[in-house]
């Protein structure tokens, strides 16, 4: 039981760590091809790789809570933070209901979770420039986050059997 506890948490860490390097670099790439405020969102492959590799989703939203702090830490602030936070907790929340669902694929999972990340952060800009005029940006942010979602999702799809195997043998 010990065991399987360790193993657990140093699963949680190495996640965490490993979505705030992704993260970090991502802040590093020029983007120039995709619409202003639009990522890639490399950070969000750990999400959807917790979210189908750890037993519950708490152990997954601990990890993006966890990034999206240590982020803020490392160079946000509270403006960031609050943009991170609800595009992550809205993706989030999308993808853990529709794999629950189990109907969809990986890739639409990581697809809506691109989507309504986007979504969740035009709420925001909406509260603070008090106008919902910004929403007609949604199209344009809403089709780059799906179009970075399905590229996230089939990144996930390739690396999950070889995680899943190396999970099963405790490594």
């Amino acid at each position: 039981m010990r065991k399987m506890q360790a193993f657990k948490l140093v699963y949680l860490s190495l996640l965490t760590a490993l979505s705030l390097a992704l993260f970090l670099f991502e802040g590093l790439l020029p983007v120039p091809f995709l619409a202003p405020g639009a990522k890639l969102g490399l950070a969000n492959i750990v999400t959807v790789l917790a979210l189908y590799t750890l037993p519950g989703f708490r152990e997954a939203l601990l990890v993006l809570l966890l990034r999206i702090g240590l982020a803020t830490l490392l160079g946000g602030g509270p403006t960031i933070f609050a943009y991170s936070l609800a595009g992550g907790l809205l993706s989030f929340l999308g993808m853990a209901l529709l794999r629950r669902r189990g109907i969809f694929s990986l890739q639409a999972v990581s697809a809506a979770g691109g989507f309504l990340h986007n979504a969740g952060q035009l709420i925001i800009a909406c509260a603070a420039v008090d106008s919902a005029g910004l929403f007609a940006y949604l199209p344009v942010l809403g089709s780059c986050g799906l179009v970075t979602g399905l590229v996230i999702g089939a990144a996930a799809a390739g690396i999950l059997p070889k995680l899943q195997i190396a999970m099963k043998r405790g490594l």
